[in-house]
């Protein structure tokens, strides 16, 4: 009998907003029910450090080929989360070079995923030295991205929440869109954090007020 295809997550958001922390997080606390799940990591950071550069925009479309292509190769986990999707990549040619020619692939290969996780800007924003491009900008991709799920109807989950509250938050979103079992801690038993986290008018408000609060970041 063929294995069945694996139920893939996609992690997406702006830069500093926590996908590879909560993406190991997720693998950590989903171990014990999916034994075979995985985690890829986001191609850019290991590009990035290899050339000691932020690429140009000639190099984007292999990088999120590549991205694409290491998910893809992840065809026997029962469970991966993917950290970045090509649909990141796209929105930051979009917004740093002007070029759109990126998102009929992305968008096509977002929409193949089972949910999208995306983690909202409630995390103080850091800069490394290198990939970043500041809190403005932070805002900016936040909203695009924002925009082109709604536009194209691709379902997400907005995850806010500072640590173990936004793991909860991510558990929580996982349970109720896809029916996973809600997963166990050794002495510490898996609680709803909020019963309203999935309701769309919540988020809007809480996004909303997140922008309020720092209205010079909006562009």
């Amino acid at each position: 009998m063929a294995a069945s295809a694996p139920i893939r997550i996609a992690l997406i958001g702006a830069e500093c907003t926590g996908k590879t922390e909560l993406a190991q997080a997720l693998q950590a606390r989903l171990q014990p029910d999916y034994p075979g799940v995985q985690w890829v990591p986001e191609y850019l950071r290991e590009w990035c450090a290899a050339q000691g550069r932020t690429p140009m925009a000639a190099e984007q479309a292999a990088i999120a080929d590549e991205q694409m292509r290491r998910i893809q190769a992840q065809a026997n986990a029962p469970l991966l989360l993917c950290d970045t999707t090509p649909l990141v990549t796209a929105v930051y040619s979009e917004l740093l070079f002007g070029d759109t020619t990126l998102y009929k692939a992305a968008l096509a290969a977002q929409a193949g995923f089972a949910l999208t996780l995306l983690t909202g800007t409630d995390l103080p924003w850091v800069a490394d030295g290198l990939q970043r491009d500041g809190a403005a900008m932070r805002t900016r991709f936040d909203q695009r991205l924002r925009a082109l799920l709604q536009t194209h109807g691709i379902a997400y989950a907005a995850v806010y929440g500072q640590g173990e509250a936004r793991t909860q938050n991510a558990l929580q979103a996982l349970q109720y869109a896809l029916g996973l079992p809600r997963p166990t801690t050794p002495g510490k038993p898996w609680q709803w954090s909020c019963e309203k986290c999935s309701d769309p008018a919540c988020e809007h408000r809480l996004f909303q007020d997140l922008l309020a609060k720092n209205p010079a970041a909006a562009p």
